[in-house]
């Protein structure tokens, strides 16, 4: 799964990446803890793309509020198509979301959280595939996603048996839906070696933790 991550790349530098439109309400960066429910970046595909913020955390139709139901931050691959929370997502509202790194925790033999940040070998941003779905309530409407995730390769099951699924630049195009047929073969792991990763601070263990320190590496 992915349950927080990083982003330092600056909104303009983001939108010229993807050749996305911005919108002038975008989330402040950097972020080095960004956590479930907040709002964060997404590119949806188009004659135009445009880089715009949803609420990370999809609320279903059906949901009479944002809490009505489970908190749905990631939408497993091997499901997604039928699930009725992302089926209709999955074949007309996908999206890209970029960031920096993200983390996953392992326990030590006192069954203490270890923090780890997982980021491009290459240094390169990172993009994972994700669903958007708008809800609506009493005249109100948020816009929201999901990150797609699928089971882990060797190397991250080392850390966590499920990943991200992450896209290269050559497939957003297919994924957002602009390049035809072909975005459900793109739900696999990462390649081995594409990834590296590290120990960090435990202080990324609190949702209130903020600042550049949370992804330096740990030293015992």
């Amino acid at each position: 799964m992915c349950g927080r991550f990083a982003v330092t790349l600056p909104n303009d530098a983001m939108a010229q990446l993807f050749g996305a439109q911005p919108a002038n309400d975008l989330p402040e960066v950097p972020n080095f803890n960004v956590c479930p429910t907040m709002q964060i970046h997404v590119v949806q595909g188009g004659d135009q793309r445009r880089l715009v913020p949803m609420r990370w955390g999809l609320i279903p139709h059906w949901y009479k509020a944002p809490n009505g139901g489970p908190l749905l931050i990631n939408a497993r691959a091997e499901t997604i198509a039928e699930k009725p929370a992302f089926r209709e997502a999955c074949r007309e509202r996908r999206c890209l979301i970029p960031c920096t790194g993200f983390y996953e925790w392992t326990k030590d033999e006192q069954g203490n959280r270890l923090p780890w940040y997982i980021h491009r070998a290459d240094g390169a941003p990172l993009v994972f595939a994700g669903v958007w779905q708008d809800w609506t309530q009493g005249g109100e409407t948020q816009r929201t996603c999901a990150i797609v995730t699928t089971g882990a390769n060797t190397q991250i099951s080392q850390i966590h048996h499920r990943m991200p699924v992450i896209l290269s630049p050559e497939t957003w195009g297919k994924w957002l839906g602009e390049e035809g047929h072909g975005a459900a073969k793109l739900m696999t792991p990462a390649p081995e070696g594409a990834l590296a990763f590290y120990r960090v601070g435990t202080a990324v263990n609190s949702n209130r933790a903020s600042g550049h320190e949370l992804i330096e590496p740990f030293e015992p």
